[in-house]
């Protein structure tokens, strides 16, 4: 047992690192900076798709969140005595 456990995370990370760039460097035939802007490229189309995902979902939470109110608008949630009443 590892007596930090976030330790023993940040060194499987480091493990998982280390046997990404192995994979790149080989893949690039021993040129480390062809390995590391390919390494880069790769993250950075994989943080672009994140991000539309997000949005999607973003999008999606704040449709539904609309549908909610509208659907409850008389319900016992409804606020009585304001302007519009």
């Amino acid at each position: 047992m590892h007596p930090d456990p976030d330790a023993a995370h940040a060194e499987i990370r480091l493990r998982e690192a280390e046997m990404i760039a192995v994979a790149y460097r080989r893949a690039a035939r021993g040129d480390a900076w062809t390995a590391l802007v390919a390494a880069i490229a790769d993250a950075l189309v994989d943080l672009e798709a994140l991000e539309r995902r997000l949005a999607r979902q973003g999008g999606l939470v704040s449709l539904g969140y609309a549908r909610g109110r509208t659907e409850t608008s008389g319900g016992p949630g409804r606020r009585h005595g304001g302007p519009g009443d």
